[in-house]
């Protein structure tokens, strides 16, 4: 995360995402399109959004986060807001997961929020930058204060505590307190990438996901590539392992697993990406990769 990148600790409300407000937001965006494109503008701030929504006026605040944090939807100056390829792959007519019932999608919003995090600093950090095996709440605020300060960011320790705590509930629902909707709808909770240890305290889930299929696997790499090293056509294993950002920091995977992800590479893409280990030199290499029918195939 370089010093030039924008800053987002705010915007959700406090609410985890939860089943269905991405396919409830991508409709909204879509029929405004439709009938009214001008009227995008208001749809998440008008009188009428809570009930077009069916939630309260935070909650649909938090659907439009939402919504533009995972690239489902995107701000437009002139009409407001307008779909994006990837919410019309998913929920448009004839949608790869309309209902948002698919694994793979799970895994690609938290690709979106981790990976990506162009508008959820703090999920893109938790999952990159912090490699202590034990996650403690207060040590997290300190810690991304820390984060926030060397980069001349300035934030108040109480909107990163609330950040925190509404990232790691994202994955690790509450039990006391919370109602038993907010506990089964939450979308990354299915995920089990977090698990609770204790009182404020929490670890990473490292090693194989069995419901992280290899065609997402192979479509996030290509798309960590374009963004990491995007002229270049071999990638080591190191980087696709290691790297901030990489497919093995944001999914958590072992160096074993990735080392099955990236043999299985040639089959899974007819090898517009292959696996190369000569002379010592652990590698991808990079053809004509058609990225849209990897995330199709992630979804057979």
């Amino acid at each position: 995360m370089s010093k030039t990148e924008k800053f987002q600790f705010s915007g959700h409300e406090t609410f985890p995402l939860r089943q269905l407000w991405l396919r409830k937001a991508y409709l909204g965006v879509k029929d405004s399109e439709t009938k009214n494109p001008k009227e995008s503008k208001s749809l998440f701030s008008d009188e009428k959004a809570i009930s077009n929504f069916g939630v309260g006026k935070n909650m649909v605040s938090s659907i439009r986060h939402w919504a533009l944090a995972t690239g489902i939807i995107e701000e437009n100056s002139e009409v407001g807001y307008k779909t994006t390829p990837l919410g019309d792959s998913l929920f448009g007519d004839g949608g790869l997961d309309p209902y948002q019932e698919h694994p793979s999608t799970a895994w690609l919003i938290h690709w979106k929020l981790a990976g990506e995090g162009d508008r959820s600093t703090t999920w893109k950090w938790l999952f990159n930058y912090v490699i202590e095996p034990t996650l403690d709440t207060e040590h997290l605020i300190n810690h991304l204060q820390n984060f926030a300060n060397d980069r001349k960011y300035k934030v108040a320790s109480a909107t990163l505590k609330r950040d925190i705590e509404c990232c790691l509930r994202s994955y690790v629902p509450r039990v006391a307190g919370d109602s038993p909707e907010e506990i089964s709808d939450t979308v990354l909770g299915e995920l089990a990438l977090i698990q609770q240890i204790g009182r404020g305290q929490f670890e990473f889930k490292r090693g194989a996901k069995q419901t992280l299929s290899d065609s997402l696997f192979a479509w996030c790499l290509v798309d960590f590539w374009d963004r990491y090293s995007p002229d270049t056509t071999t990638l080591s294993f190191e980087a696709i392992a290691h790297e901030y950002g990489s497919p093995g920091r944001v999914f958590k995977l072992d160096e074993s697993s990735v080392a099955d992800r990236v043999q299985a590479l040639g089959e899974i893409t007819k090898n517009q990406l292959t696996w190369s280990d000569t002379a010592g030199m652990r590698q991808v290499i990079k053809g004509q990769v058609k990225k849209d029918k990897l995330l199709e195939n992630a979804y057979d």
